[in-house]
């Protein structure tokens, strides 16, 4: 029973078990359909925007600061110093694992990248749907006026970032027309690709938060 109940606890865990062979049809077809995207997402062009917003994840790992992350910190630094952002921020909460922020985290990061700017910083959320939200709320007072933003995450996530933007999760004062997005590499991505830990829980993610209602128009 606590092995159950650990499964249970888990979300990423616990669909496929309540749907057994079904679950695993299904898992696999919304694998196939982001991997699809994922390598699509890396063929694409940046676009020039007025903010370049890096999703926060895990900082740390293994008493190291986690090359997942490194690899989103590392791409928009990229893209502002090509010129194509006017700011950079960061978004990413308190890791539960050992209460570090990861926002602030990533302006360290972004530091060790080379970057000497300012650096926006969001750090209530702790999922993407408020990753989004949260920034979102920072950047509709913020002067000049923002009418534009490059999301960077990993490949596997952004299709979910994407339904999340179009339900409303960033705002309604930003078109999703002017929402762009830039996929980045990372240690983890280039030895791994869709095999990796993040994409293989990515579709139980998107499960997750389609039982949530997290796709449905914010009122």
């Amino acid at each position: 029973m606590r092995a159950l109940a650990f499964v249970w606890r888990r979300w990423w865990l616990r669909y496929p078990l309540m749907l057994g062979g079904l679950g695993f049809g299904l898992y696999l077809a919304v694998w196939l359909m982001i991997a699809q995207r994922a390598y699509a997402r890396l063929a694409q062009e940046p676009v020039a925007s007025d903010v370049v917003l890096v999703l926060g994840n895990r900082a740390y790992l293994h008493g190291a600061p986690n090359p997942c992350l490194a690899g989103r910190v590392g791409r928009g630094v990229d893209l502002m110093n090509a010129g194509l952002g006017a700011q950079l921020m960061m978004t990413g909460g308190v890791d539960v694992e050992d209460g570090r922020i990861e926002s602030a985290e990533m302006a360290l990061a972004a530091a060790r990248f080379g970057w000497r700017g300012a650096v926006l910083q969001e750090s209530r959320s702790t999922s993407s749907v408020e990753n989004l939200r949260w920034s979102g709320a920072l950047l509709k007072n913020q002067s000049p006026a923002v009418r534009s933003v490059t999301v960077v995450s990993d490949p596997y996530h952004l299709w979910r970032v994407q339904k999340l933007v179009e339900a409303g999760h960033l705002g309604g004062w930003l078109a999703d027309s002017n929402v762009r997005y830039a996929a980045a590499h990372s240690d983890c991505w280039d030895t791994y690709g869709m095999f990796f830990k993040g994409a293989l829980r990515e579709p139980l993610a998107i499960v997750d938060n389609w039982v949530a209602g997290a796709f449905s128009p914010v009122d």
